[in-house]
């Protein structure tokens, strides 16, 4: 039997209902007693009694939960409130062969808007050594210039901007970004035959990262992503 303050604390489903309505009371019930990652929950049999709603219901919203990586099953715990992993389902449909046109130029947006706040915790975190493996990226192309335009060259370079953040978040989300841009740039060559560049070059903005400041930076990348954002008018 459920004890007075679980009953309380859940608001009873005193009508028929679907599994999300029940989801959702359980996601407050979680908030409103401050639920921390390794708290055990209620049993299904409590939660089923105190919610009015048979144990299969119950069941099918803390299946959605698990899905959602915020709860978890334990050997002689039951079920526990986990640490969800927040990027996890997005790294899972983060796709271009199963997103619309739409979605992907909005993630690519993500993407040009993102690299354009980087500039203030790169200037925290840079060191020398990151300093050298970006010029050894831009030694690599083929010229100062960019061109001709080499996706790999550019994953490389932007891909390293987001290591120097030392947020594991950051490096994540690019590395999920990276397939959305390369699609984008095929499909931008197809279309034109060719990628355009800004006037500030990888080999540029290594230079304004040694001398310049944040501000420098911020607008040297806002000109280097000048085509991308050109193209979105």
């Amino acid at each position: 039997m459920p004890n007075d303050d679980l009953r309380k604390d859940l608001k009873r489903v005193t009508t028929k209902t679907m599994a999300d309505v029940v989801e959702l009371h359980l996601r407050e019930y979680l908030k409103k007693k401050s639920f921390k990652p390794g708290d055990a929950l209620p049993k299904e049999t409590e939660l089923a009694e105190a919610l009015g709603v048979s144990r299969n219901v119950v069941r099918e919203a803390l299946s959605r939960l698990r899905m959602l990586g915020m709860v978890e099953s334990r050997k002689k715990r039951g079920m526990i409130l986990a640490n969800p992993d927040i990027l996890g389902a997005f790294e899972r449909v983060l796709d271009p062969l199963i997103l619309d046109e739409v979605t992907l130029r909005n993630v690519f947006e993500l993407r040009l808007v993102l690299e354009m706040g980087l500039a203030d915790i790169l200037y925290i975190r840079k060191t020398q050594k990151d300093i050298e493996e970006l010029e050894e990226i831009v030694k690599r192309e083929v010229n100062k210039k960019q061109k001709p335009f080499r996706v790999k060259y550019e994953i490389a370079f932007h891909g390293k901007l987001y290591e120097m953040t030392g947020n594991d978040t950051f490096l994540r989300f690019q590395s999920m970004l990276l397939p959305v841009f390369e699609y984008v740039v095929d499909e931008e060559i197809k279309t034109s035959g060719k990628a355009e560049v800004g006037k500030v070059t990888h080999h540029d903005l290594v230079e304004i990262l040694k001398a310049g400041t944040p501000d420098e930076f911020r607008a040297g990348m806002r000109e280097h992503l000048k085509p991308h954002f050109d193209r979105l008018k």
